[in-house]
Order: C-alpha cells, then structure tokens, then sequence
C-alpha cells in the first residue's frame, strides 16, 4: 500500500474494479485521484474487456499491492467464486489495503437465482472497510441484512452535459416505450406491452425495442415472429436494432415521453437516471429501490405477481408528468453538475477516510465517513 496523507492535494491510487466503467468514470475526481487501467484478462475477446477481473485474482492482486492505495468493488464480483473472495479479502488484510464496496445491485440482474450473488455479497460487505450504495432504501437493507451502515451517493448523469434539460420536441401524441434490452434474465416486456395495449387512448403510441442479439440468446424463443406481428397489427411500434450507442441512446429518449422499466427484479437502474436526465418521465416497477431514485410513479411488479390496476395508475400519472417537458431546463442541469461535483467531493473524502482507517485499524468497522450519514446528497 502506498503511503497514506493528510494532505488533501495529495493524489490517491486506487484500484476500481472495473475502472472504465461511465458510473466509475463518473464519480471519480481524476484531478485527486488516479484510477488504475482495467488489466486485460488472459484470452479477452473484446477490445476494452475488463472481465472477469484479474485484480480479484489473489496470485496477480498481490504483485500490484505495492501501487494501489484503495481497492474499490463495482461490478464483475459475479465472475469470481466466494472461496477466491475470501482470499481476495484476507490479501488486503495482510497488506493493510482498504476495501470499499458500492452496491449497485442487491439482486443480480442477469441471474434468476440471486442465492450464489448473496453468497458473494456476504464475503464483501462484511469485509469491506466502507460500502456505499445509492438510495436511502437500499442502504436500509444493507442495515438489516449485515449490518453495516452504507454511505448513500446518489448516481450522477448519464447522459452528455448538453444533453440534459435540453429542449424536446413537442408532439400531438405521446410514445409510451418500453426498451427490453436483450432480455436479461430480470426483464419481461410481454405482460407490459399487453396491458398498453389494453388501456391506451387514440393519443397514445405504445413502442417496443430490442436489441437484436437477444436473437442469440437463450430466451429468443419469447420473441417469435408471431408475437411481434400480432403487437404490430395492434398498433404496437416493434423496432429490433444493435445496441444503442451512447448517441443513439441520446436520440431514442428524444423519441419516447415515458419509459416503462419492465423488470421483475433488481435493485437501481441507470435508465431511470437517463430519463431524468432527458425530461423523460418514468413508471417503474416497486421490486427494488427504483422508485427511490427520482419517486417516479410505481406499480406492483415483480416475481410471478403484476397488478395491472396499479400499472394502468402509474401510466395514466406517467403521461400527465410528461405533459408540458418540451422547454429547455437549464436548473436541470445545474443541479446535475453540482450533484456530480458533490458526489466526487464525497468519493474522495471517502477514499482517505479508508485510507486513514486501514492505518489505524480503527476498530469501528462499518461507520460511513465524517460528516456523512445515510441521507443522499
């Protein structure tokens, strides 16, 4: 570990896992610390590809120790056995290398059965110097389920600067989208769509996206031919296409007023802060923490249950916030910029906090940083 200061100009390395991530990326202050590059994993086969994590190999964790000051888990925990994390854990211990976990995800959403990602959890967060996660809510669980008491840092923007608040063209209609990614295990659209289908009046478009490789995947049973025409002929926008691009995704949020997050489980969503982010109103499931992003309209979804009563509410309540977004808002992004500006502050603070307490081996494992509490900034 790298010698620790007081000095608050001093700049930190520390050891995002993963580090290119737009989130990491996003909360990082590079002018106060240095984020290590992602180590490209024996026999990668995507330019940029990060996974599964070499630095959660204890065998070449340990020969990069000497330049890390803080070790901060993110993403890509999935990839790696709870035994190895427990090695990962006793490295950082025996080299007095803090860890700091933020928990984007209290259920995995790529998985159905979370049994295996609690398991991993329950090696991390009872270990982790500091953990941090993004709503009041979530942190609530963490509370309960480990007790240990996560920093609340609400997720910065996701869009380009000038793309928040900017002015959105006005319409005689209002488009309804519902984006099924490339139905992860987490994601179904089918009882959705129906139900718009269903409750719709003549202003209303319904629109379905997919990207196309879900063609490739192990639920492209679910997207017959014979589905989709029979969505098209009800009016139903259907569009299969590659995967957005960060300036397509831009383009397509221009398109819709609400988007319908059609997950059954998780914990947060980076959609619904793009939404925010571009004056798009969205109605979210009540399974996770979602709705204690932005308080956007809920209804009841989720493991084999859907009221479609209450999801006609949230859409109705949807479309009326929706109404009147086509002005430019430039408070929106303020707001934005020094949310991100106070998130990087915290982040750093944070970082020395670790620092500090990974040298003093404070006893008082758990406690969120000074000055900081459970409330979002």
């Amino acid at each position: 570990m790298c010698p620790p200061s007081s000095d608050w100009q001093t700049v930190l390395t520390v050891a995002s896992i993963p580090a290119a991530h737009p989130y990491v990326v996003s909360v990082v202050d590079t002018a106060r610390v240095t984020l290590l590059p992602d180590p490209t994993p024996p026999g990668a086969t995507e330019p940029g590809q990060w996974w599964p994590p070499r630095l959660l190999d204890p065998a070449y964790l340990r020969h990069q120790l000497d330049e890390i000051d803080v070790v901060h888990v993110h993403f890509g925990f999935d990839a790696i056995p709870p035994d190895q994390l427990v090695d990962v854990v006793d490295l950082l211990n025996e080299h007095d290398v803090p860890l700091v976990v933020t928990v984007h995800d209290l259920e995995n959403p790529h998985f159905t059965d979370q049994s295996a990602h609690e398991e991993r959890l329950g090696v991390l967060l009872p270990a982790a110097t500091n953990v941090v996660t993004l709503t009041d809510g979530a942190a609530d669980e963490i509370a309960r389920r480990w007790g240990r008491q996560a920093l609340v840092l609400p997720h910065p923007h996701v869009l380009p600067l000038d793309a928040i608040g900017a002015p959105r063209a006005t319409r005689n209609h209002t488009v309804i989208g519902i984006h099924a990614k490339n139905l992860r295990a987490n994601v179904d659209p089918w009882p959705l769509v129906e139900a718009l289908i269903d409750c719709r009046d003549a202003g209303t478009i319904v629109r379905l996206d997919l990207d196309d490789e879900v063609l490739r995947s192990p639920r492209a049973g679910e997207v017959s031919a014979q589905r989709l025409d029979r969505f098209r002929r009800a009016g139903v926008d259907v569009r299969m296409h590659g995967r957005f691009t960060d300036r397509e995704m831009v383009d397509y949020l221009s398109e819709v007023d609400v988007l319908v997050l059609p997950y059954r489980h998780g914990t947060h969503s980076g959609w619904i802060e793009a939404c925010h982010d571009a004056g798009v109103q969205a109605a979210v499931p009540d399974c996770g923490y979602f709705h204690r992003q932005h308080l956007d309209p809920v209804f009841g979804y989720g493991a084999g249950r859907f009221d479609a009563d209450g999801f006609h509410a949230a859409v109705s309540e949807a479309v009326r916030l929706s109404r009147g977004a086509s002005a430019a808002d430039g408070r929106r992004r303020a707001a934005r910029v020094e949310q991100r500006r106070r998130v990087r502050d915290a982040t750093t603070q944070l970082y020395r906090h670790a620092l500090t307490r990974a040298r003093d081996r404070d006893p008082m494992a758990g406690a969120a940083s000074p000055g900081q509490d459970t409330k979002r900034l």
